[in-house]
């Protein structure tokens, strides 16, 4: 199976390092997303399967991936929420600060350097298979959704993270974050890689994927934090079962 990912990248957030970790690095804006996107996930995967765990481990024994984890911004809080978490990334140097972090932390988490594909080829499944802010920096969206699905089991879910292809997306998110604010390294994104809702409601259907959740994503600066919202114009999260 031709590999999804793009070289360049790789090496773009290869270059990020040890900086992983640290809130006010170039991915500050990750950790300020990151409580959000973690809320998500938790009550997604806690109103589906957590009614019989406890309160304070509401995913305990799930099997959750996390393709694209980078330092382990999000594989490690969902551990702590007891999923037994596989977090692969195509950079070698970012899955050496995560592993690295984890076990500072006392947590086991299974990383992996390995491609989704690759992965998939061996057959292995997942209760859930998360992909946030991560196909917006693939090579072929439907193809790296077919990937993921593969990798989800029946009755399991793909939940994903990533930015529409509208004027106020390239305002908002290459022009604000990037050169205006400051938010993130410029040349993070692509305005062009981004992908609509209806783009990706297509690739989830065409791997057999049937959509069960989605929302916006929107920034409060009065507030200084993110909220869901109806608003998808820029940032939204998806959610879509495997069918058994």
């Amino acid at each position: 199976m031709r590999s999804t990912i793009d070289e360049a990248e790789v090496a773009r957030f290869e270059q990020i390092g040890a900086r992983w970790w640290d809130a006010d690095g170039p991915m500050r804006a990750l950790h300020r997303f990151n409580p959000l996107r973690i809320a998500y996930i938790r009550d997604l995967l806690r109103d589906r399967w957590g009614s019989d765990r406890p309160r304070h481990r509401p995913l305990a024994g799930l099997r959750l991936l996390d393709i694209g984890c980078g330092g382990g911004l999000l594989s490690e809080p969902l551990a702590r929420l007891g999923a037994n978490v596989t977090g692969i990334d195509p950079a070698s140097g970012n899955l050496d600060v995560a592993r690295a972090h984890a076990k500072a932390e006392g947590l086991v988490i299974d990383y992996r350097d390995v491609s989704a594909e690759t992965l998939a080829s061996s057959g292995p499944t997942f209760d859930a298979v998360l992909a946030m802010e991560v196909v917006e920096h693939v090579r072929n969206v439907p193809a790296f959704v077919a990937t993921a699905a593969a990798l989800v089991r029946p009755g399991g879910l793909f939940v994903a993270a990533t930015l529409n292809r509208t004027l106020k997306s390239f305002a908002l998110a290459i022009v604000g974050a990037e050169y205006v604010l400051g938010w993130l390294p410029k040349g993070t994104h692509r305005w062009e890689k981004f992908v609509t809702p209806a783009e990706f409601r297509d690739a989830l259907r065409a791997a057999s994927l049937s959509v069960c959740g989605q929302t916006g994503v929107i920034y409060h600066p009065l507030f200084d934090e993110w909220r869901l919202a109806d608003d998808m114009d820029v940032n939204y999260m998806i959610a879509a079962e495997r069918l058994p």
